[in-house]
């Protein structure tokens, strides 16, 4: 499953001091994928996912919070494609694991 969309970067209230810096997938992909990963996940309910960004590619997590599942966008990423909280970024999501 590959999930693309566009998403405002926020900065996750609780880890404000650490920068930590996420994206929201859409909340019917969400929803979908919440069904697919359904029984025993990894730390946290997160799922392996290969997310790309402008020219950035790299393998990560998503997971489920209260805006259904989120993306991180480490510094790297964000200092390669120009973004920073505030900023739309498009964003493609794809699935490894379930």
């Amino acid at each position: 499953m590959v999930v693309d969309f566009d998403a405002e970067l926020w900065v996750w209230d609780a880890r404000r001091g650490d920068s930590w810096v996420f994206v929201s997938l859409p909340e019917e992909a969400s929803e979908d994928i919440r069904e697919l990963a359904d029984g025993p996940r990894r730390g946290f309910g997160s799922v392996r996912v290969r997310a790309t960004v402008g020219g950035s590619t790299w393998t990560t997590s998503i997971f489920p919070g209260e805006r259904g599942y989120v993306l991180p966008l480490k510094r790297p990423v964000r200092t390669a494609e120009g973004l920073d909280v505030g900023d739309v970024a498009t964003v493609s999501v794809e699935l490894l694991d379930l």
